[in-house]
């Protein structure tokens, strides 16, 4: 709505000032229109990171986030393959990327709570912020409750692999003395760690695909709010 009849919005405000005043279009944008804009962004970027990781190979085959050995087994990796066990260095790296397979459809519930709860404040910041603001936002809100619920799924997928199970008891020995990363002595909190990591990695790129090209976006109101952002 104009300035001149004294009702531009909180939002129309908020962007106006974040972009060229030449954009009119913003003036246009209602509170009600730049939220739901807004949330349908996330839902749907949100909701393309967990289809597409969340199916069989979407880390495995996916070299963006395939989750690789921790660095305490990969200076042993070529020793292994060099005496025949090449089978087990496999089937670790396999289990490991089909764990955060089977975990990370259980961040789609997650997300879509974390864009309802959201407030105006944090409205605000990520359409005005920058191109992974949205992303931040989750990693804020979202990070510890989604650790609590991949980790059984990983130790679920990894009890089927001995040898997971050999790692955690000489890594978190070879931790004690410094020669193992903290965050690398147990091997469901690496895996889990890296499905976090990959997950957000993917939500990121989509909503950076999202304010490139909202039109691609395929919803009206994405196109009307992050369209007036361009």
């Amino acid at each position: 709505m104009r300035a001149r009849n004294g009702t531009v919005t909180l939002f129309a405000m908020l962007l106006a000032a974040a972009i060229p005043p030449a954009q009119a279009s913003l003036d246009r944008l209602s509170n009600r229109d730049a939220i739901a804009g807004l949330k349908a962004a996330l839902e749907r970027g949100t909701g393309v990171a967990v289809d597409a990781l969340g199916r069989n190979d979407g880390f495995f085959g996916n070299g963006a986030v395939k989750i690789p050995l921790p660095d305490s087994l990969k200076r042993y990796e070529k020793l292994m393959r060099g005496v025949g066990l090449g089978r087990h260095a496999d089937e670790l790296i396999l289990t490991m990327n089909r764990a955060a397979e089977a975990a990370v459809p259980e961040a789609k519930k997650l997300f879509v709570d974390a864009v309802k709860k959201m407030s105006v404040q944090d409205a605000k910041g990520i359409l005005t912020g920058g191109q992974t603001a949205g992303t931040e936002y989750f990693k804020r809100t979202t990070s510890d409750p989604l650790r609590a619920r991949f980790l059984p799924i990983v130790k679920k997928a990894t009890a089927r692999v001995g040898l997971a199970q050999k790692y955690n008891e000489y890594a978190g020995k070879g931790a004690k003395f410094g020669l193992v990363k903290k965050e690398q002595a147990n091997l469901d909190d690496y895996v889990t760690q890296k499905a976090l990591d990959g997950l957000f990695y993917m939500v990121a790129e989509e909503e950076k695909k999202i304010r490139q090209d909202p039109v691609r976006a395929g919803s009206d109101i994405i196109r009307k709010v992050f369209g007036a952002l361009k």
